[in-house]
């Protein structure tokens, strides 16, 4: 018999998340009241009646009603922000032997993905901190079990959009598969996985990411040979905008890094995040849906940064990232010295412009993942023996496939000339 739902959330809820959840319910019901209050004003401004000193907002006595429902719902929040805030040292004491599940680190990967930015912004406790993972844990150098796992040469793994480093293990047939520790028993690589807030700039993640990689082949215990990365979907731009970062700054590691892999990547941006941004333009095109636009305006600098793939700071810096318009982000070519491949997944069963351009893999188009573009200077120049398109597979597919992991085991074998 099956445990009761109550029984199972509890499974995976901390005391310390309810300081989280409080602020999540505090902005929500501040997100419907402006809604509301906006569809309000639309209708108001069809019968002439005026509105308030701000677009979108009501006046006189209706304004003082929907000014009201806001600082009540503020002062309540902020209430019970204080109060479980002045109790969140017990709650953190009480965490502290609570092992992670999968099933809560899925939950807070995807909330962090989608509004991520907001989390942060807010200082919301379901932000996620960036880290260096070794077996789901973060780094400990002072560990003797992480002692016993060091190698010269090291693995990153890098996850995607609304995921986390415990979703690279995947289940296929029944059969476990790890594409890091297949690599690492192949190569004799110690895997390092990479957990961050997908939520925020792929900019400020590739930032923070070159930081801590520096961090590491500074304090490993042993000499590193050798950086190799695979990254997943968004975890490409992520180490793209990292070594750009690096190499700007002039750090060490990238004259460590050996090999990426790119699995589903959108280098040239992803048509779902495209047709978000049609949304919003359409919802706004009219005062009775205008208001309904802001719900499109939740979703994550993350997600709006796979419009076309940003990378940097110059890419989104100054616009306004909901406002259509052209793909003027700066050129980056591919890590200079660094053997590259790429990966890229379709449902179609066979080759196709359909199969290449439009269908994909559900989220990114096989072009978009091969780094192809029309315009020449974006064309990434991934050589043909680093191309692999997997057909009849989705996205998530490309981190369960063993097609896959033995594509990359090809690649990453050294050429014995």
């Amino acid at each position: 018999m099956p445990k009761p739902l109550a029984k199972r959330t509890l499974t995976h809820l901390r005391l310390s998340d309810l300081r989280g959840i409080a602020q999540l319910a505090t902005r929500a019901t501040a997100g419907v009241t402006d809604v509301v209050e906006g569809v309000h004003q639309s209708v108001r401004d069809t019968l002439g009646f005026s509105g308030g000193t701000e677009p979108g907002r009501t006046g006189g006595i209706t304004g003082l009603v929907y000014k009201g429902v806001r600082g009540a719902t503020h002062l309540v929040g902020s209430g019970v922000d204080a109060a479980l805030g002045g109790l969140e040292s017990v709650f953190i004491s009480a965490d502290d032997d609570t092992i992670e599940t999968p099933e809560r680190e899925a939950v807070l990967a995807a909330l962090n993905g989608v509004m991520g930015d907001r989390l942060w912004a807010s200082g919301n406790p379901f932000a996620t901190p960036m880290s260096l993972r070794l077996r789901g844990r973060a780094l400990d150098p002072q560990s003797p079990a992480f002692m016993a796992e060091v190698a010269g040469k090291i693995l990153i793994l890098i996850h995607g959009l609304c995921m986390n480093d415990l979703q690279w293990r995947t289940r296929r047939d029944g059969r476990v598969v790890d594409h890091g520790e297949d690599l690492a028993a192949a190569f004799g690589y110690c895997p390092v996985s990479v957990r961050y807030n997908s939520g925020l700039h792929i900019s400020d993640n590739g930032c923070e990411l070159s930081a801590e990689l520096e961090q590491l082949i500074t304090h490993w215990p042993v000499p590193v040979e050798e950086l190799s990365v695979v990254a997943h979907s968004m975890g490409g731009l992520l180490i793209r905008s990292a070594h750009h970062t690096a190499t700007t700054e002039k750090l060490r590691w990238p004259e460590k890094l050996k090999n990426i892999v790119f699995l589903g990547t959108p280098h040239h941006g992803a048509p779902l995040e495209q047709a978000g941004n049609w949304i919003d333009i359409i919802l706004g095109s009219t005062p009775y849906t205008a208001p309904f636009a802001r719900l499109g305006h939740l979703r994550s600098a993350g997600i709006t940064d796979l419009r076309f793939g940003h990378l940097l700071d110059e890419d989104w810096q100054g616009r306004d990232r909901f406002e259509h318009a052209p793909d003027n982000r700066k050129v980056v070519p591919l890590p200079e010295g660094v053997a590259c491949f790429a990966v890229a997944a379709t449902t179609a069963s066979e080759p196709g412009f359909l199969a290449n351009r439009l269908i994909g893999d559900g989220l990114v188009p096989v072009d978009s993942a091969l780094g192809r573009h029309d315009e020449e200077s974006r064309d990434l120049g991934f050589s043909a023996g680093a191309q692999k398109i997997e057909y009849g597979m989705n996205h998530l597919g490309l981190l369960s496939s063993p097609d896959v992991a033995q594509q990359m085991v090809r690649w990453l074998t050294p050429d014995p000339t």
